[in-house]
């Protein structure tokens, strides 16, 4: 499991802000991630500001950005006892950022927003609140992601079946949440471990979501809560570049550490070598399979509970389609970006 969240072990230098959130009880704590990309985290900055009706903190924890970028942040941020703006020395990935700076409030509900995305309006937090509070088993819930352009969804921001996305303006419950806007009850983090580390970027919200499934609790989706998402092709990772390896990685290694085989594994693998060969990323997927069994060698494997994976077939693999559409849809087709 991952290490305790509540510990991180990365020094962190205030820059600007509150040095502590407040002491009494607050409603949320909004956590961005910022690398860069100056007028984007500003905005976000501003929209987790800008919200009303709900009390909470907002921490920036940057990863690295120049002095130029940290500058900008700092004067936005500057004199605030409702916001910290904190620096480490080093990218600890999304998985190792996002436990850095959950850790740092004390906000019953942990809210989560891209440092490229804003909320859709000023009452989004105080409704994913709302929510949590609404129904006691919900671990988490995941918000609606639109493009800021055009208002329409972000598919590459669709973490759900696809067959799920006319229903993109309802909810339903789910298996996970996607990164750049969702809402977790901080016990229900607590209870799961947190974030593990070792995934970096891809898939770990997944893996936080299948912990918090196995102790009890369930996923949503809320469509009806708003995201807005820009697009900044220079901030995101290429597939051709450590995205793809990262996403084969990663799933593999989730699989291997909840104690499904390499035998069970291989139509899955098989499906990635195909889609690697499709891409011209065949050499990548090989370094990702080798990674994955590195890094699961190291732990001993969990076994999902027969409750879990019902709760897996009743949201996740019941709405997958029949085999063969699956792989013409999800093996056989491009990757964003690929010609």
């Amino acid at each position: 499991m991952p290490g305790n969240p509540r510990e991180p072990s990365t020094q962190y230098r205030l820059i600007a802000g509150a040095a502590h959130p407040p002491a009494s009880a607050y409603d949320a704590d909004v956590l961005i991630l910022s690398l860069e990309r100056a007028a984007d985290t500003l905005a976000a900055i501003g929209s987790a500001l800008d919200q009303c009706g709900v009390s909470r903190h907002v921490f920036v924890l940057d990863q690295g950005s120049q002095p130029k970028t940290l500058a900008a942040l700092a004067e936005a941020i500057a004199g605030r006892r409702d916001a910290t703006l904190v620096a480490v020395a080093r990218n600890q990935g999304v998985a190792g950022g996002r436990n850095r700076a959950a850790g740092l409030g004390h906000g019953r509900v942990i809210v989560g927003l891209d440092n490229d995305a804003v909320f859709a309006t000023p009452e989004t937090l105080a409704g994913a609140v709302a929510v949590l509070d609404d129904d006691p088993d919900l671990a988490a819930i995941g918000l609606r992601i639109v493009l800021d352009a055009t208002g329409e969804d972000d598919l590459l921001s669709w973490g759900y079946p696809r067959s799920l996305l006319p229903r993109a303006a309802d909810s339903f419950d789910a298996v996970t949440f996607v990164g750049a806007g969702h809402a977790i009850r901080r016990a229900a983090w607590e209870q799961a471990g947190g974030y593990d580390e070792a995934l970096f970027f891809c898939w770990e919200e997944y893996d936080l979501c299948l912990r918090a499934i196995q102790a009890g609790w369930r996923i949503r989706y809320h469509g009806e809560l708003c995201i807005r998402h820009k697009i900044a092709p220079e901030g995101r990772l290429e597939w051709a570049d450590a995205r793809w390896f990262c996403f084969v990685r990663n799933r593999l290694y989730v699989a291997r550490k909840w104690g499904i085989g390499w035998p069970a594994l291989t139509p899955r693998i098989a499906a990635y070598l195909l889609k690697g060969l499709r891409n011209g990323l065949f050499a990548q997927t090989l370094r990702a399979l080798l990674a994955a069994a590195r890094m699961a060698s190291t732990r001993e494997p969990m076994r999902l509970s027969a409750a879990t994976r019902r709760y897996l077939a009743r949201h996740d693999a019941a709405h997958r389609g029949a085999l063969l559409a699956r792989l013409g849809r999800e093996v056989f087709g491009l990757l964003p970006g690929r010609r």
